[in-house]
């Protein structure tokens, strides 16, 4: 899908405030609020927005481990992989798990209410046999960034954003 500059002004606000209102989106991409809700319903069907979130400050209402974890295979057949990501996507600890090229084959972030339990969740999934040859943990001290804004502007080129 071709996107023009009021398409990426669209996207730009409503990353920002998923809860922006019509009128408001409207006046910030300058365009009437009909043409402008069509616009957003057409990116919305394309899958280009794909949902609207709210960003919990989960640190204010307990106390929180993050953690990073490097996962290597013992085996590396789509089925051993296929396995994996079946399990990984059924444990609502683990908020993110990236299949990766390089030296592991995937980095997970898990949230856990302390070390501890972050442990009996590891210990869970090597009893569950799904093939983790071996792991890394790394303890999450600070964020430092964490950004739910996208850079649209740096990631596309400018041949895929139209002029208009």
């Amino acid at each position: 899908m071709k996107l023009d500059a009021i398409d990426m002004r669209i996207l730009n606000a409503v990353q920002r405030d998923g809860r922006i209102t019509k009128l408001a989106l409207a006046e910030e991409v300058g365009l009437s609020p009909t043409p402008c809700w069509m616009r957003l319903r057409k990116l919305e069907r394309a899958g280009i927005v794909s949902g609207y979130h709210a960003r919990i400050a989960v640190r204010r209402l307990a106390p929180v481990a993050s953690v990073m974890m490097e996962v290597t295979l013992g085996n590396h057949r789509q089925v051993d992989f296929d396995r994996f990501e079946r399990a990984v996507t059924a444990i609502p600890e683990i908020v993110a798990c990236w299949s990766v090229g390089g030296g592991v084959d995937y980095i997970l972030k898990i949230l856990a209410s302390d070390i501890d339990a972050y442990q009996r969740l590891v210990d869970d999934l090597l009893d569950r046999d799904i093939g983790i040859a071996r792991y890394f943990t790394y303890i999450v001290t600070k964020t430092v960034k964490e950004e739910t804004v996208l850079p649209l502007s740096v990631l596309l080129s400018q041949e895929s954003v139209a002029d208009s």
